[in-house]
């Protein structure tokens, strides 16, 4: 794993944490949804689409 790639995998890992505390409701529903793209790019191994969601979902969630 490269650098880059671990920094992602690790910033997946904390949005992923902060959602599962959040409280439910229409901050926490559209976090899930960039979320869930973050893990297709991810999977695609797009790390600039990858980390757009994850801020887009850590910006839903504050």
């Amino acid at each position: 794993m490269t650098c880059d790639q671990n920094k992602t995998a690790e910033k997946i890992a904390s949005v992923k944490a902060t959602w599962d505390k959040a409280p439910a409701g229409p901050k926490k529903d559209a976090a899930l949804k960039h979320y869930q793209a973050a893990e297709k790019a991810n999977t695609a191994k797009n790390d600039a689409e990858t980390n757009k969601e994850l801020d887009a979902a850590s910006h839903a969630l504050s």
